[in-house]
């Protein structure tokens, strides 16, 4: 008889187990993808070195600024030829680092 009722344990064991694994990684994994989730708006002070950039570069107005995954992007930047980009932003040196016509 107790080597029945330890076998019929053994799996409760196991999914108490697996549930507090499961339980463990998913509180581990929520921090990370909050990590991950860097966007947030650009400061007053950000703002001003990027519309500097954005006009030594020729861009005569933009849309929305918004710093995510490391950099700044910019949408809608019109060029003084007229045409229109979404830029990516250095977050170092405000430079522009990807430029991609957005017709």
């Amino acid at each position: 008889m107790p080597h029945q009722h330890r076998s019929a344990s053994v799996p409760a064991f196991h999914r108490r187990v697996m549930l507090a694994a499961t339980l463990a990684l998913t509180i581990a994994a929520v921090p990370l993808a909050a990590a991950r989730a860097d966007d947030r708006p650009v400061t007053p002070q950000e703002r001003v070195q990027i519309e500097n950039s954005l006009r030594q570069a020729g861009f005569t107005r933009w849309g929305d600024i918004e710093f995510d995954d490391g950099h700044f992007d910019v949408d809608d930047a019109i060029a003084a030829d007229g045409g229109k980009y979404d830029l990516e932003l250095s977050s170092v040196d405000f430079s522009i680092i990807k430029r991609e016509r957005d017709d």
